[in-house]
């Protein structure tokens, strides 16, 4: 019986296409500055974002975490959501990596707003509290079940930042997925944030990599902690040219995964023990189960029917469609659940 796997969008395998536009590419040393292909990578997606300047990582945990070493000072404070992703699934990065504190605010489904931003920033002026420095917002959210921020709330904290001389850095591992459902545009979210983070290797289905963006001062530090972190590239062509690729010819497949979520949620409520889903925006489905059955217990029944989904929670489970989960597997997922 074919397994259905739900698990993530990082699951995804290169398509026929993508590994021959790989197997094409011009490479050199990255770390010389010499590999072509990354160069061409880091230059689309900068411009894409009209920000001046782009850097090629493997993990969009090491563009994050780049990110706020950059952005801050050791004893510096970092704003989050308590459930985003930089805070709870980076191995304590901001503390190993940045030797910064975190202040996180409980928002709507992983997100914050313009007034809890503003409450949470330190008096610069007491010694006793560390200096706030960074905010770090997550579009779209992973914990929160793939929900999308509000436009014009992310504009009213940035003005909150701006107000208060505070950085504002975007983890966009699923950027594309808010993007291909709402009315803004890369350059919209540059224009707004002063570092970006994306991910080419969950629903763009890439094998590798991510990307951070920000100005030229800023990705020249990141590219020199980027190597102090083990993370230089010699001949990575082959892997930006999968970016390349994902970039040109995927951004548009992401509404199949969104449609083929909101399915998932319809079938899972009809067919199984979920009680109560998150609101399904785009490729996450989050359920919630009675307090009787434990995720653990759920997704091992689910395994049982070569159905993969994962734990999130001691009652959620989660399921994440994808670029290599097809009708076909829809249909199979109705089937097998059916009594």
């Amino acid at each position: 019986m074919e397994i259905i796997d739900l698990r993530s969008d990082t699951l995804t395998l290169p398509t026929p296409e993508m590994k021959a536009a790989m197997e094409r590419a011009e490479i050199g040393d990255d770390v010389y500055g010499e590999d072509p292909t990354v160069n061409k990578l880091e230059e689309k997606v900068a411009a894409m974002f009209g920000m001046e300047a782009a850097l090629f990582c493997p993990t969009g945990t090491m563009t994050n975490q780049l990110a706020i070493k950059v952005h801050t000072q050791p004893g510096d404070e970092v704003i989050c959501d308590q459930l985003s992703h930089v805070y709870l699934y980076e191995g304590g990065g901001i503390a190993m990596n940045a030797f910064a504190s975190v202040h996180t605010l409980n928002g709507e489904y992983g997100k914050l707003n313009a007034d809890m931003v503003k409450e949470a920033i330190n008096n610069p002026n007491d010694v006793h509290q560390p200096i706030t420095s960074l905010v770090v917002l997550e579009n779209t959210t992973n914990k929160g079940g793939g929900s999308i921020y509000d436009f014009n709330e992310i504009k009213k904290i940035k003005k909150v930042c701006t107000d208060h001389n505070l950085i504002l850095h975007l983890d966009g591992a699923r950027l594309f997925n808010a993007l291909i459902e709402t009315d803004e545009t890369p350059k919209d979210y540059g224009k707004t944030f002063d570092s970006i983070s994306i991910c080419l290797s969950k629903g763009l289905g890439c094998p590798v990599g991510s990307v951070l963006i920000g100005t030229s001062l800023f990705i020249k530090k990141a590219r020199r902690a980027r190597k102090a972190m083990g993370g230089g590239w010699r001949q990575a062509g082959g892997l930006a040219a999968a970016g390349i690729y994902a970039l040109d010819n995927h951004i548009s497949l992401l509404k199949n995964d969104h449609d083929r979520a909101q399915k998932v949620g319809q079938i899972l409520m009809e067919h199984t023990e979920i009680i109560r889903l998150y609101p399904v925006e785009t490729n996450i489905v989050i359920g919630q189960l009675p307090s009787a059955i434990e995720a653990t217990e759920f997704v091992a029944k689910m395994k049982e029917k070569n159905i993969l989904c994962s734990a999130f929670g001691k009652h959620l489970v989660r399921f994440v469609t994808h670029l290599n989960f097809t009708d076909n597997h829809l249909e199979m997922l109705e089937s097998r659940l059916k009594p």
